[in-house]
């Protein structure tokens, strides 16, 4: 029976062996074009094609496999699983291969700004990723891609186990140009101690000229081959006339290598062959070490998405590929699995570990109704769950690319270095210049070897890495304590922070608020109080709402209700207007509303009239958190002053405000009153929001620096620059100090690298640094540096 192809659908030839493993088997393919494609759609992590391809490929040998490979990406199908859409634009995360440093970074950003249709690109060289927002009407992804393959990089749609593949070929590729330099070095070496020393006395001018060609034959694989990354880099930057880390090396490498070459073919001078080798293995043994290091430090937030599991099982028995489950389907997760999706549960009961969220290691009572998130664990019941958001929306994407938008938004400290660096590269060369001319007038024999060690030891790869390792490696940390960065500013402001402003309901309180007293008015009942109040506020997100969701009935009450943000909710049916919130806006229809609002009892913070006239009152009693206290006292202890600002206007507020020893407290404050609260500040005040609500909204985004409750709104938390995905206020604290600690390292990052050069220059112009020492330095110094930013991994708060 002949078979067709998978790729093309045309029949296999017989003796055909061409095939591809696709989807976890084995698939024929009729001819080398269709097997090249589909191998590199499988390479390129966009397997996903098969799934949702509605026909055939057209036949692979029509179309160059590159231009195939990037115009894939153009499919909506393909798009879903990596895309996400904005208001205007689409942005994808991206890896990229070939960057090294921050020269790197800034030419892909450089190039890529100047193309139509690029809204931001934004590089971070630790981890390898760029994110990338473009309109869609005016380029076409495939084009952008195309660009950066046209600089000399790759570049892909980010996931975590292609780029693991990806970083692991990357290393086996170091470990062979390693191992051929280390070999080559041995054995020049072993040439150089009989060419240099002497060893043999009557060692005659034939013989010398021998061994230097022996030399010349170990050294040229190492110049070809395991210097070729150092090559391209400088090749790339050169091109875009830009000036990048690996410049001064390779002109160091290649200058040595042609002198050496002259000196052997012509029989005169000095050779460096050893002194090359030995450059060689160094650089890539520091850059080996560098790109481990690195990729300890990027490696946290990518491992969020592969707790995300391969498969899922729906509700019928059978399995799909998690990644292409979509909104409303029903899948069913066993105990011990990791759920596949985000959901809400719709059958069974259960504890879900959520700690890979949160940070909080006991895990957490789920019942139906409740919301679950992708890569959680189950615990030990059966569950069943519908489907609420795809795998692109989930939580556990949108933390991984908060977190890459965190990590790529440079602090000042940052662009700083990076300037200072591609400028130091041009000062290094012009004093590489100048010391040959010098040491070629004074002692030509020398000026080839100190000029080497200058353009080598000098070279600022310390100083481009100095701050964004330290940054990535803070910014994994505060994830591992469930704090989301959403801005790249955070962790320098909050270093700066000299007034807390903190919202009371759910923030400071557990926003678990409990109906304790109900008073009813006029001729209406408690029951029916409670059930007007219980359908009004079916209609508000807010835990006030919360408190009466026991008394809704099974069919809502009201079409219509209109939120005032702030003062509370208006309704009306059988012409009747209901109004449950504040008492001066349930009163507002009422003629004596004056006499009314002095006669109000103001230990009851919920009113409900229903045409102006009072029905009922309702008391709430909402417990102070545990962690709230600590939070207040330390912020004080620290000479931060502490102000409750809050839209309650109720006794409760002045209660919660003694107890928790506020030093201001501005009760019953509207969502612009919030705003303008904040904006009378002096000047010299740095201010911290933290808050839930959505009344909190306005003055969460005026802040210098906010933060967002995990069990909050949608809106604060969109409106927020950290967002807390756990409960405990006490992770603000620590996350404080290791904003402080992160400052500390990248000062110590940048007093380093900067030291370093500044010691070194002098030593190598003035000839008392030797080259394979200024290797040896250069190479350290960038491994002190990245290891110093790994501590900030093991520091939990």
């Amino acid at each position: 029976m002949t078979k067709d192809c998978y790729h093309c659908g045309d029949p296999v030839p017989q003796d055909c062996h061409h095939h591809v493993e696709i989807l976890g088997q084995i698939r024929e393919m009729c001819c080398p074009g269709c097997e090249a494609v589909a191998q590199t759609i499988v390479d390129s992590g966009l397997t996903s094609y098969y799934e949702y391809r509605t026909a055939p490929a057209e036949k692979a040998d029509l179309v160059p496999q590159q231009l195939q490979s990037l115009l894939l990406y153009d499919h909506d199908e393909i798009q879903q699983e990596f895309v996400r859409e904005n208001e205007n634009c689409k942005e994808a995360s991206l890896s990229l291969d070939g960057v090294s440093c921050a020269a790197c970074a800034w030419l892909i950003e450089k190039q890529l700004k100047r193309e139509p249709g690029v809204v931001s690109i934004k590089v971070n060289t630790t981890t390898h990723r760029a994110l990338l927002s473009w309109d869609p009407d005016t380029v076409k992804l495939s084009h952008l891609l195309s660009v950066i393959h046209r600089l000399g990089y790759k570049a892909a749609p980010f996931e975590a186990d292609a780029q693991e593949q990806q970083y692991h070929r990357t290393m086996k590729g170091y470990l062979y140009r390693l191992g051929i330099a280390g070999i080559a070095t041995m054995q020049v070496m072993m040439l150089a101690v009989a060419l240099y020393f002497e060893i043999f006395g009557d060692l005659d001018a034939e013989f010398k000229n021998y061994l230097r060609w022996v030399s010349l034959i170990f050294a040229t694989p190492v110049m070809l081959y395991s210097a070729l990354p150092f090559y391209l880099n400088a090749w790339r930057n050169l091109r875009a006339k830009t000036l990048g880390m690996d410049v001064p090396v390779s002109i160091a490498m290649l200058f040595a290598y042609v002198a050496s070459l002259y000196a052997t073919v012509m029989e005169k001078g000095e050779v460096f062959f050893e002194s090359i080798s030995m450059f060689a293995f160094f650089l890539l043994l520091g850059r080996f070490l560098e790109m481990r290091a690195r990729r300890h430090a990027a490696a946290a937030s990518a491992n969020l998405l592969k707790l995300v599991p391969a498969m899922a099982t729906l509700e019928d028995g059978s399995q799909v590929a998690a990644k292409t489950l979509k909104v409303g389907d029903v899948v069913t997760v066993l105990p011990g699995e990791s759920l596949p999706a985000d959901g809400e549960i719709l059958k069974g009961q259960t504890a879900i570990d959520e700690s890979m969220v949160t940070g909080e290691s006991m895990p957490v009572p789920r019942v139906v109704g409740d919301t679950v998130f992708a890569g959680t664990i189950n615990g030990d019941h059966h569950i069943t769950l519908k489907v609420t958001k795809d795998r692109q929306n989930s939580l556990i994407s949108n933390i991984v690319r908060l977190q890459d938008e965190a990590q790529s938004s440079k602090p000042k400290v940052a662009e700083v270095a990076d300037i200072v660096a591609r400028y130091f590269v041009a000062a290094i060369l012009i004093i590489s210049a100048g010391t040959w001319l010098y040491w070629y007038q004074h002692c030509p024999e020398d000026a080839l070897w100190i000029t080497l060690a200058v353009l080598v030891a000098t070279c600022p790869c310390a100083l481009s890495l100095a701050t964004p390792t330290a940054l990535t490696c803070s910014t994994s940390s505060l994830g591992r304590l469930g704090i989301l960065l959403r801005r790249g500013h955070v962790l320098e402001t909050l270093c700066n922070v000299n007034q807390l402003v903190i919202d009371k309901t759910g923030t400071l309180t557990e926003g678990n608020i409990r109906l304790v007293q109900t008073q009813a008015f006029a001729s209406h009942s408690e029951d029916k109080a409670l059930e007007v109040a219980a359908e009004l506020e079916r209609f508000a997100n807010h835990p006030i709402a919360r408190a009466f969701s026991v008394y809704r009935n099974e069919k809502p009450l009201f079409d219509d209700v209109e939120n005032v943000i702030g003062s509370g909710l208006a309704g009306t049916v059988d012409g009747q207007e209901w109004r449950i919130g504040k008492a001066d806006f349930v009163l507002a229809l009422n003629p004596n509303k004056e006499q009314l609002l002095a006669d109000c009892d103001n230990r009851f913070q919920v009113w409900l009239s229903c045409n102006g006239e009072l029905v009922a009152s309702f008391m709430l009693a909402d417990p102070i958190r545990e962690d709230s206290p600590e939070l207040i006292k330390q912020f004080q202890a620290e000479g931060i002053q502490v102000t409750m600002l809050t839209g309650d206007h109720s006794a409760s507020a002045q209660v919660v405000a003694d107890k928790l020893g506020v030093d201001h407290l501005e009760a019953g404050v509207s969502p612009e009153g919030k705003l303008e609260y904040l904006r009378s500040l002096d000047k010299d005040k740095v201010a911290l929001m933290i808050g839930d609500g959505v009344n909190d909204a306005p003055v969460l985004a005026g802040a210098h620096l906010s933060v967002a409750m995990g069990g909050g709104t949608d809106i604060a938390k969109s409106s927020a620059d950290m967002v807390l995905l756990g409960d405990q206020l006490s992770r603000i604290l620590r996350a404080r100090k290791l904003a402080q600690k992160t400052r500390k390292i990248i000062r110590e990052n940048l007093a380093w690298a900067l030291g370093y050069n500044l010691i070194i220059l002098p030593l190598a112009v003035a000839g008392f640094v030797a080259p394979y020492i200024a290797v040896v330095g250069m190479s350290g110094s960038s491994i002190i540096v990245v290891s110093n930013s790994l501590r900030l991994l093991k520091e939990n708060g």
